[in-house]
């Protein structure tokens, strides 16, 4: 099975950039999307029921054109739930969970802590109230796939400027140490069982044309429950994928 995962930065601007006809050349079982900036009756219906997926979208519904998450599947899953049961971040439209026989699916936008210090805090209790979750369904003996745009970068090798960046709300040392906190949780990150090296970003600065230099940040993740972590045959990153600020990132089971 081939899983991609996408913040498309708004299904509709990237829609218009060729999106589908990147998905139908990909041909994933599963395709993730965050950021769709979308609720579905705003979208078309070539977008909402694709050829030979089912799709389930979650939106805000505390602001309209903000946040959202997409899952477009070959097999139906046997449930999708749209939250974790905690309304101030179940009504930002960030959490879609997809169960299947073999696996959950956990496909998550989460937070941007850079507007605030208010802000900062609601995405540290989101990422808290997340960990609580999986750790629930772990214990349970569930295997997860966890994907989506983690909006931090957890190793100085993950973006081209730590030093620069350490009092920025993505590299802040809280951020990375709650990654350090899910890591040793018994999630595994899966572009780092295969790749070691520097300079494999997913994310770049549209204002300074940063993709242009390759001065990127890799805040895009899968991550894999330990008890899954066999199963991974590989995983990627897609940087010559344009259309967002972010690029695809992927993993075949």
């Amino acid at each position: 099975m081939k899983l991609l995962c996408w913040n498309v930065n708004g299904i509709r601007a990237a829609h218009k950039k060729g999106f589908l006809d990147w998905m139908k050349k990909e041909d994933p079982d599963i395709l993730c999307l965050n950021e769709t900036k979308a609720s579905p009756e705003q979208l078309s219906d070539e977008l909402r029921n694709i050829d030979g997926y089912f799709s389930y979208f979650s939106s805000s519904i505390v602001r309209k054109g903000y946040s959202g998450v997409a899952i477009y599947t070959r097999e139906k899953p046997l449930k999708v739930e749209y939250g974790y049961g905690i309304s101030r971040f179940d009504d930002e439209g960030r959490i879609i969970i997809a169960h299947y026989k073999d696996f959950v699916l956990i496909n998550n936008y989460y937070p941007n802590g850079k507007k605030n210090a208010e802000r900062l805090k609601y995405k540290m209790d989101f990422y808290d109230a997340f960990l609580e979750h999986v750790s629930g369904l772990t214990k349970e003996g569930k295997k997860l796939i966890i994907c989506g745009d983690f909006n931090t970068a957890h190793k100085e090798i993950d973006l081209e400027r730590p030093k620069e960046n350490e009092k920025t709300s993505g590299f802040l040392p809280i951020e990375r140490e709650w990654m350090d906190k899910f890591v040793a949780a018994g999630f595994v990150d899966t572009f780092r069982m295969f790749n070691q090296e520097g300079k494999n970003y997913t994310w770049w600065d549209q204002v300074t044309r940063a993709r242009e230099r390759n001065v990127g940040w890799r805040i895009d993740y899968f991550f894999v429950s330990d008890n899954f972590k066999k199963k991974i045959k590989s995983a990627s990153i897609h940087p010559e994928v344009m259309g967002s600020d972010h690029c695809p990132v992927g993993i075949e089971i």
